[in-house]
């Protein structure tokens, strides 16, 4: 695996060192052991570890900054998956390659079906297209690309952990309510990308989020009630509070159809898995509040 320091990666690595379905050795290698843009690093990689399948977690993600740093996102997130699909058409290994809901328009108002044209509108998303189009060009039939999307954990920055600190001390948030998406637990997305890696089926394009959708401001009113903190401390943003360098996104919404080609079930409900992240990090406050 690549990007093993990041969050995904993180929570990837957590789920294969208890339940390996990628054979007996797991080597999970941080942006400091493995420079995917780097050939001859990554070939070497190759010949020490020789993998049967490669998970790549190592991206560019800094949405904002790729406006003014589009070259260097498109070496990270475009050239570096490049080297490692020919690394594995070379060797013959697997590729699970996680993308981005960011590779969409966000005009759509029905969840994105796996196979609909892909037509990014920022830096970033453009970056995460390359690298998608990389894969599915050198591996047609031994590379998976896995998108996801509001990707939150139990350590990190990111909007989730913000709502939750505030909950914690019953400040008061301001969240939009006109941007939709699939808030997605990252132990749940390591969850589906260990059953891609399980299934000699899964290639092409899947989507691996929690189901459902949700804006900004239901989830941050979601996790105050989780853990006890009056949701109504969450104001409604005015229409345009929070606007960046890259556009934003009205509707990500992604659809999980093809999991069923594969016997697998669709993701869970966005709700739930948030239930249980924040149990796990606050056991006694979640409790309290269901009280």
């Amino acid at each position: 695996m690549t990007g093993a320091g990041g969050l995904l990666g993180r929570h990837l690595t957590k789920r294969l060192n208890t339940d390996s379905a990628f054979g007996d050795e797991v080597v999970a290698l941080r942006r400091a052991e493995l420079d995917i843009t780097d050939p001859n690093a990554v070939a070497a990689a190759f010949e020490h570890h020789r993998p049967d399948i490669v998970v790549n977690c190592a991206a560019y993600t800094r949405v904002e900054q790729a406006e003014a740093e589009e070259t260097e996102a498109l070496r990270i997130n475009g050239e570096g998956p490049r080297i490692l699909a020919a690394a594995c058409a070379r060797s013959r290994a697997r590729l699970l390659h996680v993308s981005t809901d960011y590779v969409f328009s966000g005009r759509a108002r029905t969840p994105y079906p796996e196979g609909h044209p892909p037509d990014p509108q920022t830096a970033y998303g453009r970056s995460k297209l390359a690298g998608e189009r990389a894969v599915a060009s050198l591996l047609p039939v031994t590379g998976t690309v896995v998108r996801t999307a509001w990707l939150y954990g139990t350590r990190g920055r990111g909007f989730v952990k913000a709502m939750v600190d505030r909950a914690l001390h019953h400040d008061e948030a301001v969240a939009v309510d006109d941007q939709w998406g699939q808030p997605t637990w990252a132990d749940d997305a390591a969850g589906l990308l260990v059953v891609l890696g399980r299934s000699g089926r899964a290639h092409g394009i899947f989507h691996a989020t929690d189901s459902g959708a949700a804006t900004r401001l239901e989830l941050a009113r979601e996790i105050f009630r989780t853990l006890g903190a009056d949701p109504g401390l969450v104001r409604r943003a005015a229409p345009g509070a929070f606007v960046g360098p890259a556009p934003r996104a009205d509707y990500t919404v992604l659809g999980h159809d093809r999991w069923s080609e594969i016997g697998a079930p669709p993701p869970r409900p966005w709700k739930q898995a948030l239930h249980q992240a924040l149990s796990e990090m606050f056991p006694e406050r979640v409790a309290s509040a269901k009280r």
